[in-house]
Order: C-alpha cells, then sequence, then structure tokens
C-alpha cells in the first residue's frame, strides 16, 4: 500500500534521506525572495525533466497534483488582483516548484529512512514531553499518505469519468473519506501488531 507510492529505484533514491531534506529546505528557502519568474521557470524544467526520467510513473506523479489546481488558481487570482498578474504568476511557480520538490523527496524516500533522519532533531523536544519516535512516524507518515491518498482518490474520479459524463457526486467524496480512515485503521493495526505503541509499563507503588 504504502510501498506503491514510492517511485521505482533510481539514482535519487540512492541519496541519503538526510541529503534529500536539506537539499529541499535550502531549496525551498531559495525560492522564496525569487520573484523573476524566468528563474523559477527554469527551476520547474529542471524538475519537470527529473519527473520525465522517471517515465510513465513521473507523469502518474504529476497527475496527482491535479486536485491542487482549484487552490493554486484562487491563491494566484488573489495576488494578481493586489499586486498583478506576473506577481500571481509568480507566487503560483514558486508554490508548484516547492510542491514538486517535496514530492520528489517523498516518492524516492522510504518511511524508515525519513523516521531515522527526522528522530535525532526531535529529541531536542523530548524535555517538552515529546516522543521522538513517534513524532518522527508521524511526520514520515503524513509525507507518505498524502500521494497514497491523492492516488486512490485519482482512481476513484477516473472510475467515475469513465463510467458517467455527470460531476462527481457527493456520495463519491463520502465514499473516499470512509475508504480513507479504512486505511488508517489498518496502519493503526499494522503498527500495533508490530509493537510500535507498547511500553512498559511502570508499577505503581502499592497505597498504603
Amino acid at each position: 500500500m504504502i510501498a506503491d507510492s514510492l517511485a521505482p529505484p533510481n539514482w535519487l533514491s540512492r541519496v541519503p534521506a538526510g541529503v534529500k531534506l536539506a537539499a529541499l529546505a535550502l531549496f525551498s528557502v531559495a525560492l522564496v525572495p525569487v520573484d523573476d519568474w524566468r528563474i523559477l521557470a527554469a527551476a520547474l524544467l529542471a524538475l519537470g525533466a527529473i519527473y520525465a526520467g522517471f517515465g510513465r510513473y513521473g507523469l502518474t506523479r504529476l497527475k496527482l497534483l491535479r486536485p491542487l489546481l482549484p487552490l493554486l488558481v484562487v491563491i494566484g487570482g488573489v495576488q494578481a488582483l493586489s499586486q498583478g498578474f506576473e506577481a500571481g504568476a509568480v507566487i503560483v511557480m514558486r508554490l508548484v516548484a516547492m510542491l514538486l520538490a517535496a514530492d520528489l523527496v517523498s516518492m524516492t524516500t522510504t518511511m524508515g529512512a525519513l523516521m531515522e533522519v527526522l528522530a535525532p532533531p526531535l529529541r531536542l523536544l523530548r524535555p517538552l514531553g515529546v516522543n521522538p519516535r513517534k513524532m518522527s512516524l508521524a511526520v514520515a507518515l503524513v509525507m507518505r499518505f498524502v500521494p497514497v491518498l491523492m492516488t486512490r482518490w485519482r482512481a476513484r474520479e477516473e472510475a467515475w469519468k469513465a463510467r458517467s459524463s455527470r460531476r462527481v457526486p457527493v456520495r463519491l467524496v463520502a465514499a473516499f473519506f470512509a475508504e480513507s480512515l479504512q486505511l488508517a485503521d489498518r496502519v493503526a493495526e499494522a503498527l500495533d501488531a508490530r509493537g510500535f505503541d507498547t511500553a512498559p509499563v511502570t508499577p505503581r507503588p502499592p497505597r498504603r
């Protein structure tokens, strides 16, 4: 299930997870002050070339961004109305570049590798009562489940369009949410079966 969201083995899969996460952070921070659409277009072309290297799988991943188009149009439209068309285009291009870069990291990094990288810095939060192992698992699950759920929604949407020319009904959305909850339950059961949430119970002292 979750493994299906991983890309076939490639050169990017061999790059250590820590290096990829650091590169993603630097790339995102570097894009924030960029207001030149030509630089952003060059970044998008470079990312597109990397996705093209994955063949059909890369094209499938790009299609997963389609549900985000309405949100991007709204964000770009608001920015265009307030600061002009170029400003709207720039913010949309910047967001798309960040999303594509983040998805590259997600689809070429296993959950185990993500947890190993995230756990050490999260240990700094241990004095606040944060369990670094559980928190790293939560972050890794979010990064992995977003493309999984988008893939499943895309499959449902295409199946509906193949049967009917009408718009996607509300009941299809409800069925998707129900399936997502069942998926979450199965993952929770798998984690319990592996003893992830088990911890030694400290016996309470007898009352006097």
